[in-house]
């Protein structure tokens, strides 16, 4: 009994592009790859329907994932708080200081 082959996203991906693109024949690549030719239909159909994820119109880029659109507008918010904070920690700092040498500490 021939155990199953579990294959990786990009192993999929690199499959589909050289029978879709590059028009290899699906039985090279299933003997190449020791994947078969349902497998290889069904990753197809995966694709195609997901593929208006890429296209929606939400701001993003063709192409661009959705993840990484809120990833740096997370980065940026939080890049703004650290800003903030700092300016905070700053004028504190100032504060001490001018304490500090009014008491004579300093």
């Amino acid at each position: 009994m021939a155990k199953r082959k579990n294959f990786t996203p990009s192993t999929k991906a690199s499959i589909l592009k050289q029978h879709l693109q590059k028009k290899a024949a699906i039985s090279d690549l299933c003997e190449e790859n020791g994947c078969t030719p349902g497998s290889i239909y069904q990753w197809q159909e995966a694709l195609f329907s997901r593929a208006h994820i890429i296209f929606e119109k939400s701001g993003n880029k063709v192409g661009r994932p959705r993840d990484e659109s809120l990833r740096e507008k997370k980065m940026d918010a939080l890049e703004k708080k650290l800003q903030a904070k700092n300016e905070v920690i700053s004028e504190l700092m100032e504060e001490l200081l001018k304490e500090k040498k009014l008491a004579g500490v300093i």
